[in-house]
């Protein structure tokens, strides 16, 4: 029996049928090719012990620095399905560096399926010296996906797929920034991450009129395999849907769904430590969560001196994303790699995911060119080797921040740090040794509030904090409110928590404010 069920996003009504049906819809011009028959392979994998692959690149190439890496280009006129009249072309990544594994690409056609083989001449090696007979039995190490995103007369790149299972799409106007994955496993865990990776893909060959492109993929891993399909469809906001059907091997710490990767330096809740004309990097600068119960949670991001982890308990999860609500040029000042282009991620979960809990974890860094904050929703209980485990759900990749919230409840625009201090009798501000957050609210329900409406906050605090001053002021450049909180850290070697929201007449206008304090060591 097929259960129907429907939804609304954004004024549109969707409607979410069985598998079977799913499959009828979206792989109408396969022949027969569907999720399934990456299922049947992936199941069949984990009855087996895990082989990892074999790598048969020259050491030249394995050894080289990401900047002569990035010599390698694939040439723009050898491009898949060039000749074609499609909307959708494909361009590859060629192996080297650090992505020393080939993985196998299908195309899949209205009648057939058929491997896309390698062929040397497709890239433009640069200065890179390399010897074009030893690379004829190496593959491709992923590929990217052009499509014209900002204007009919120009193909941008839209998607790419390569490394592991990760994998990024940008909408109109973007810029690529955080990262998706098909699966994570044990991430933060003392023994190590084991990395899964998607080993070969199988791409349908689009119609001259398509709005998406249907990409199915095999992930395998020393305890885990698993079969995805993605269909991308690009515009202002990118969306992609996914179905994941997912098999262990063996026993694992920490499975995460729908992982998000990403990376936060520095930003206006945590100022950068060397003087920098940047006030602000990073991809994105918090996790939000929208709980079964309804409940909206904002956690600002740091970048922890240690490692960081934080839980979320969530039953009936309507969404959680790691987001770039900050929007504003003038806090990047980036002209290179335009930080405030970047897309938020949002996880969207086509049914009933059960219980389990959304993790955060910050890992300490240095360097913009680490991703070192991971976010993904972990089941309660995991079921025994072997058996499937389906996992449905949206990918939205967006700027607009009102599109993924209830207009009835309002949400953090800003966190800001400062040094605690107290106004003088002579009106010379003097720091008392607290510390002071400045928390911005808006919305639409709160942009028609009176001015001289009765708000106020609902605060808590940990043990290792106390309270020192608290009130909530008008702010008319945003029409929204300001919370000012300050406190004192008792034990700056332990982390603070925080939490706060605003009210009027004991009814929740905004969401959770959730901040955690890192310790000062």
């Amino acid at each position: 029996m097929l259960i129907k069920k429907e939804t609304t996003y954004k004024g549109r009504q969707l409607k979410w049928v069985g598998a079977a049906v799913l499959v009828a819809l979206y792989t109408s011009n396969s022949w027969a090719f569907s999720i399934d028959d990456v299922a049947k392979q992936a199941k069949s994998l984990a009855k087996k012990n895990y082989q990892a692959p074999n790598s048969n690149l020259p050491s030249q190439l394995r050894e080289l620095k990401y900047t002569d890496y990035q010599q390698i280009q694939f040439k723009h006129d050898k491009a898949y399905w060039s000749k074609l009249h499609t909307p959708f072309k494909l361009e590859f990544y060629h192996e080297g560096m650090y992505f020393d594994q080939a993985v196998k690409i299908n195309e899949v056609t209205a009648s057939t399926v058929h491997e896309i083989k390698y062929d040397p001449a497709y890239f433009d090696f640069g200065k890179v010296p390399h010897n074009a007979d030893s690379l004829k039995n190496i593959g491709f190490a992923g590929f990217k996906v052009l499509y014209p995103l900002n204007s009919r007369k120009k193909e941008d790149e839209i998607s790419s797929f390569l490394g592991a299972s990760y994998f990024r799409v940008i909408g109109a106007g973007q810029t690529y920034g955080l990262s998706a994955r098909g699966l994570a496993i044990d991430t933060a865990v003392p023994a190590g991450e084991e990395f899964p990776r998607f080993k070969e893909f199988w791409i349908e060959r689009p119609t001259a009129n398509a709005k998406q492109l249907t990409i199915y993929a095999l992930l395998d891993s020393p305890r885990a395999t698993g079969a995805y399909r993605f269909i991308i469809h690009p515009g202002k906001e990118s969306t992609v849907d996914v179905q994941s059907r997912v098999y262990l091997r063996d026993n694992v710490t920490k499975l995460g769904i729908a992982p998000l990767t990403s990376m936060y330096l520095f930003g206006a809740n945590q100022p950068s430590p060397v003087i920098n004309y940047r006030n602000e990097l990073h991809d994105s600068d918090g996790l939000s969560i929208h709980n079964g119960n309804g409940e909206w949670i904002w956690r600002p991001i740091n970048n922890p001196r240690r490692l960081g982890v934080s839980t979320y308990q969530v039953e009936n999860l309507k969404g959680f994303g790691l987001l770039q609500r900050n929007r504003d040029f003038s806090h990047y000042q980036d002209l290179d790699d335009r930080y405030d282009q970047r897309p938020s991620g949002w996880v969207e979960p086509i049914g009933d995911w059960g219980k389990g809990h959304i993790e955060l974890v910050e890992i300490p860094t240095n360097d913009e060119t680490n991703d070192n904050i991971v976010a993904f929703w972990s089941p309660e209980k995991l079921p025994e080797a072997g058996k499937e485990m389906k996992f449905d759900y949206r990918l939205h990749f967006t700027r607009d921040e009102s599109a993924l919230h209830d207009n009835h409840v309002a949400w953090v625009q800003n966190t800001m740090r400062s040094t605690g201090d107290v106004k003088q009798s002579n009106l010379v501000r003097q720091p008392d040794g607290s510390i002071a957050f400045l928390v911005d609210f808006v919305g639409k329900n709160l942009s028609k509030m009176p001015s001289d409406a009765k708000i106020a906050p609902e605060v808590s605090i940990g043990k290792n904090g106390e309270i020192v001053e608290q009130n909530v002021r008008y702010n008319p450049v945003i029409k929204g409110w300001r919370l000012t909180l300050r406190l004192r850290v008792k034990d700056p070697k332990q982390v603070t928590e925080m939490r706060a929201a605003l009210t009027s007449n004991e009814k929740l206008l905004t969401e959770t404010w959730s901040y955690q304090l890192p310790a000062n060591e």
